[in-house]
């Protein structure tokens, strides 16, 4: 509803580049740092945590459709909620959204830096990840740690190429997305090839029994699912850049059924392999690097060019996180410049650059942010980015239920089957996921709620502020408005 004159951003991508934007986002980090800390939580049952997040996700992803082929405007779930909110609920709409990308962005990239590390470290050209020190900048004389430096080379490369291009952005994402899933496919083979080997990794079902850890039993599930939440975000971001999409009303809602669906099979297949193979208790003694760990029990040594299982499995994360981190630099800037563009965030923001065509503040502004949240702690982050997608996810439910009231005769080329039961359930089930989360946070991660809510508060305070900084503007511009009336009839009566 921006009133001044702007370019509108081109669209350059297929429904090829949104499936593998979204897919691109979805398995990222999540597969190789959060199925560790899932089966932790919940034992076996981890394959349960990411099939009941997937049916989760398909609820919301069904409303998501169906306000993306009514709603053909970049953004995401702030794009359709400023249709249906007023002023205020639409901003903190955008304002959540946008930070849950900025701290997802923090998160994978302090996902690459270890894993790149680890890369160098297994062709030998650095010492391994935990013995490299810190470098020394030429210039300025003083030492950062390692995987900082590579995280801020991470998010300033891909910043630099997202500002420069969207196409080049997608296409690259595309690229990196199909490596990765390629790399996760060997792995399952492998994994299942195993089974009947009678090694001590060899795949067996018996790794599933018991199905629940004893003493928490079958509730463990509800904290896991909140924590690994942040794993199925995609199908929003898909719908960030639905203006940069082809014939978007048709190929949005295909891009995010397409990506929905291979990412919850990729999982679900990764996650029984890593289970079945290295057992739920092992795979959560590894944590972060549980993937890397199963592939290195069962997978042959002495492979060409990537040596062995872990080694793959460590060039597919680099490629994960680079593509995640990629996703939500373009995701959180879509975001500030549709922002940006409705004029609720500054109007430099929602302009496209004139020679790039693509949202260079908006960008750069989401850079800014993501770089300084590099220093939070790595499951702080995820804990915050999975909070503040869980209640986007609510009021975009809430929006669809009120958009059919409201504009009943809407064109609307895809709709939800059986509505309104799948968003009544889909605000039921995120609304639960919220409260079992925000629970386990006031027990185990206070920083994470308290920094949650001072982001909420500063949005507050910038609404308020950019508010009363338009009146003025409005309230000095009347008097030289009336200043000049008299003065033109001033001239006629002299």
């Amino acid at each position: 509803m921006s009133s001044h004159d702007q370019r509108e951003p081109e669209a350059e991508l297929g429904l090829l580049d949104a499936t593998m934007i979204g897919m691109g986002a979805m398995i990222g980090a999540g597969i190789f740092v959060l199925t560790g800390l899932a089966a932790e939580i919940s034992g076996p049952a981890a394959l349960l945590v990411f099939m009941l997040n997937g049916v989760v996700t398909a609820f919301t992803g069904l409303s998501y459709a169906e306000l993306a082929s009514a709603i053909p405007k970049s953004g995401g779930g702030y794009a359709f909620v400023r249709e249906i909110f007023d002023d205020f609920g639409s901003f903190i709409m955008g304002w959540m959204l946008w930070f849950a990308y900025m701290i997802a962005g923090a998160l994978y990239a302090l996902g690459f830096a270890p894993n790149f590390l680890e890369l160098l470290h297994v062709y030998g050209v650095v010492a391994p990840p935990d013995q490299v020190g810190a470098v020394v900048l030429p210039l300025l004389g003083i030492g950062v740690p390692a995987k900082f430096l590579l995280a801020f080379v991470a998010v300033a490369g891909l910043v630099a190429m997202n500002a420069a291009s969207t196409a080049a952005s997608g296409s690259a994402e595309t690229v990196f997305t199909i490596v990765k899933v390629s790399i996760l496919v060997v792995f399952v083979a492998f994994g299942f090839l195993s089974a009947g080997g009678g090694g001590e990794t060899s795949f067996t079902f018996q790794n599933f029994d018991p199905l629940f850890p004893e003493g928490s039993g079958a509730f463990s599930i509800l904290p896991a699912m909140g924590l690994t939440f942040i794993a199925f975000e995609g199908y929003d971001l898909i719908t960030t850049v639905t203006e940069e999409v082809e014939n978007p009303r048709e190929n949005i809602p295909k891009a995010i059924f397409v990506s929905l669906a291979a990412t919850v099979v990729v999982y679900l297949l990764v996650v029984t392999v890593a289970i079945g193979t290295l057992g739920a208790s092992e795979l959560a003694a590894a944590g972060e690097a549980g993937i890397a760990t199963a592939a290195t029990s069962f997978m042959p040594t002495g492979l060409p060019v990537i040596q062995n299982g872990g080694a793959l499995i460590v060039f597919g994360a680099v490629f994960s996180t680079i593509t995640a981190l990629n996703a939500v630099v373009i995701a959180s800037s879509r975001v500030a410049f549709s922002m940006g563009r409705e004029g609720q965030l500054l109007q430099s923001i929602g302009q496209i650059h004139h020679r790039f065509g693509t949202p260079f503040v908006a960008v750069l502004l989401s850079a800014v942010v993501m770089l300084g949240s590099v220093f939070l702690p790595t499951q702080s982050a995820g804990n915050m980015s999975s909070l503040f997608f869980l209640l986007s996810f609510i009021i975009v439910n809430v929006a669809v239920i009120r958009l059919r009231r409201e504009r009943p005769n809407m064109n609307r080329p895809y709709e939800i089957p059986y509505y309104p039961i799948p968003p009544i359930l889909a605000i039921a089930l995120n609304g639960i996921l919220a409260v079992v989360l925000i629970r386990f946070l006031v027990r185990t991660d206070l920083l994470a709620l308290l920094l949650s809510a001072g982001w909420l508060v500063a949005g507050a305070v910038m609404y308020v502020a950019l508010n009363k900084y338009r009146a003025r503007g409005t309230t000095e511009e009347r008097p030289d408005a009336s200043a000049d009336k008299p003065a033109t009839a001033g001239s006629g009566e002299d």
